[in-house]
């Protein structure tokens, strides 16, 4: 049967260029196309600005710029960003929807894992990271570090775009029936309500009794672009158990933990980590929310792929136990089958990972 729903894996991600559904301002990175989303790049150009800003529905984000700019950073040639401002850059590429295509967006992987806050921004914007089917028009991208200084430059791929055809969510029904065949993640009791399946957080650490990393304040720069250029602990103080498999999570720190379950999604799908719910505690997890089809999948090298979360509290001290739930995942059907997996020779950075810090740093 030929789906009519669903998320436009990578062949139909390139048919979009070849359309000029998708503009680019020069030729794309041989790798910036993934299994089910598209890499996107920062322009020349960065406005630092006063604070952050929703469009609304009659605004363009540059006349909000023209009023909110403090100055111009130039990119050409690489930049510092500094923590605590917020910068909005525009991106090398700009969409022309259908009327039946929407599309999202979400930090990459490794941009979450260095506590880079980004969403994207469109015209007329009344909620970030959604482009609204039907949009035509270029794309921005809100950028704000929270913990590390960062070295960016034009081409820097900070954040990734889904597209989609309709509703292709699965259901519950359909949820539990495809963890009863493939095994999403590995739980004896899965815990599948509010539309996706639970995933809890491992304190019980490594063999080492590691259960994850708090970030260090006022730490040198770390070049996005650049891979293994640091040492762990010029960044990142390690947390061990101390038997007791808790955690108290100080307010407004950056900490990466990771999940107890390994987790897998089938080719035909994508997953995606939903956002903060105030029911499971007053914290934020896992800004980088994208898992692509073969995450995990064992035919693609992922056997036991763990979810590494960013995890980081708000406004009073916040005691995490081990197996607590944190998050959900919900899954997508794709379109069709992807030509890639992720882990499949596509130079993906987390397949088959545990605990595991972003690739700019020496393990």
């Amino acid at each position: 049967m030929i789906r009519t729903t669903g998320i436009l894996a990578d062949r139909a991600i390139a048919a979009l260029f070849e359309t000029k559904r998708l503009i680019s301002e020069r030729p794309l990175d041989s790798d910036q196309i993934q299994p089910a989303s598209l890499d996107l790049r920062l322009g020349a150009k960065a406005f630092r600005v006063r604070a952050s800003f929703m469009p609304g529905p009659n605004s363009l984000v540059s006349d909000k710029l023209d009023r909110l700019k403090l100055h111009v950073v130039d990119l050409s040639e690489g930049a510092v960003l500094e923590t605590g401002c917020v910068y909005i850059v525009p991106l090398m590429e700009r969409v022309d929807l259908p009327a039946d295509m929407s599309a999202s967006a979400n930090p990459k992987s490794s941009t979450g894992r260095l506590d880079i806050f980004t969403r994207v921004i469109t015209d007329y914007a009344q909620e970030f990271d959604k482009i609204p089917a039907g949009y035509s028009g270029p794309l921005y991208l809100e950028i704000s570090p929270r913990t590390f200084p960062i070295v960016v430059r034009q081409g820097s791929r900070l954040s990734q775009i889904r597209f989609r055809i309709g509703n292709a969510l699965l259901g519950e029904p359909e949820l539990a029936k495809l963890h009863e065949d493939e095994t999403l993640v590995a739980s004896q009791q899965p815990n599948v309500s509010g539309g996706g399946i639970a995933l809890s957080i491992d304190l019980r650490g490594d063999k080492d009794g590691l259960i994850g990393y708090r970030g260090k304040h006022h730490t040198a720069v770390v070049d996005v672009d650049k891979k293994a250029q640091h040492d762990i602990f010029d960044f990142w103080e390690p947390i061990y158990s101390r038997g007791r498999n808790e955690l108290i999570l100080d307010p407004d720190e950056f900490y990466i933990l990771v999940s107890r379950e390994a987790v897998h999604v089938p080719p035909l799908y994508a997953a995606e980590m939903t956002p903060f719910d105030p029911l499971v505690g007053e914290f934020r997890v896992h800004y980088a929310g994208f898992f692509d089809p073969g995450f995990g999948h064992e035919a693609a090298g992922g056997r036991g792929s763990r979810a590494v979360l960013e995890v980081r509290s708000h406004e009073v001290p916040f005691i995490l136990e081990d197996a607590q739930i944190v998050g959900r995942l919900v899954y997508e059907h794709m379109l069709e089958a992807p030509e890639g997996l992720y882990g499949s020779g596509l130079g993906s950075n987390y397949q088959a990972q545990g605990l595991k810090l972003s690739k700019h740093f020496r393990a």
